[in-house]
């Protein structure tokens, strides 16, 4: 995805038990996750991501907690704001399967697939970036505010848009 905010393992550099890794953006890494995710700015982003690799099966569980301040633009007053976002996410690796093993054209769009490893390695930035953009409001809006309702003119049309045809029956 992008470098400035990158944290790569190899999945066989990895030992068998739990590991914990913290993630904390710096001033510059800041700025970049704000173009990545096409907001104002990211005031600040961390992540606290665990790991625990099951070498035999070919399993890499990934969860932990991703907690970001994000200065967003609220889709109704156009008004900038800040809001906190804190949440869990899990994740599952295999490390054995190649795309075409897992993803087929027959497969069942409601099966909930492990994520592919690609070149033995993930991005730990990556997956912290990505789990912080499911959190995120698709309409920010700051708390609070509310669509208004837009009144329509109900009344019954006055002229007949079709009117003109009828001299063409003639």
């Amino acid at each position: 995805m992008q470098k400035e905010f990158s944290y790569p393992l190899k999945i066989d550099e990895l030992g068998q038990g739990e590991q914990t890794y913290k993630l904390s953006a710096n001033k510059e890494q800041l700025i970049t996750l704000a173009g990545i995710l096409q907001i104002p700015a990211v005031n600040s982003f961390d992540a606290d991501i665990n790991l625990k690799f099951q070498k035999k099966q070919g399993k890499l569980d990934v969860w932990g907690v991703i907690m970001a301040n994000l200065s967003l633009v609220s889709v109704i007053s156009l008004e900038p704001f800040d809001k906190e976002y804190k949440g869990e996410f899990k994740l599952l690796f295999d490390t054995t399967a190649k795309y075409e093993d897992i993803y087929t054209d027959d497969e069942d769009i409601n099966l909930d697939l492990p994520d592919i490893v690609i070149d033995g390695k993930i991005d730990l930035g990556d997956i912290a970036i990505e789990q912080l953009a499911l959190m995120m409001d698709d309409y920010p809006r700051k708390e609070g505010e509310t669509f208004a309702e837009i009144i329509e003119d109900n009344s019954p049309i006055k002229s007949n848009p079709f009117a003109v045809l009828e001299k063409l029956k003639k």
